[in-house]
């Protein structure tokens, strides 16, 4: 019986254990926001519920500039419900694949790093819920699949739980 629990418990540890940017270190292409984020790019992408129900469609356009190690990416989102926004990402990059940004919306500074073509963030996102204010944490994961695509996966993390998820490919122009 004990090694049954043992078992069970194996399984749901492994279950539970998220991906780690390490596992990407010898992944193919390389990520570097510098290059890929350079110039015009757009991007289209859905938002789910906790339950994965599909609550969002939209568009968005973006201009990135670089100037040695700092950057600048400017987003323009449209909703399928006809809403607008705008963020501003100031990004610099560390070296070794690591780097930092902030934007008008994103409390404190993101960290993040990037090893082979995978780049992994959190960072905390003040957003408009019901009217009111409400932080939530971004867990975010970037995967460049050639030099022109990239898929973005998010997590929206409440008080420790999944509550949404973003899902968008962004491609450069």
């Amino acid at each position: 019986m004990k090694q049954w629990l043992a078992v069970i418990f194996s399984i749901f540890l492994v279950a539970c254990s998220s991906p780690d940017i390490n596992d990407y270190a010898n992944t193919t292409p390389t990520l570097k926001l510098e290059e890929f984020f350079d110039g015009k790019l757009s991007a289209h992408g859905i938002v789910l519920d906790r339950n994965g129900a599909l609550t969002r469609r939209f568009s968005v356009d973006l201009v990135g500039s670089w100037q040695g190690n700092q950057g600048k990416l400017d987003e323009w989102f449209v909703y399928d419900d006809g809403e607008k926004q705008t963020r501003t990402w100031y990004i610099e990059s560390l070296g070794n694949g690591n780097y930092k940004g902030t934007a008008n919306d994103v409390v404190g500074t993101a960290m993040g790093t990037a090893k082979g073509s995978a780049l992994y963030w959190r960072y905390q996102l003040q957003i408009e819920y019901q009217g009111e204010p409400l932080e939530v944490t971004l867990d975010d994961w970037m995967f460049l699949i050639n030099e022109k695509r990239l898929i973005n996966r998010t997590d929206i993390i409440k008080f420790g739980f999944k509550v949404g998820e973003v899902i968008l490919t962004i491609e450069k122009e």
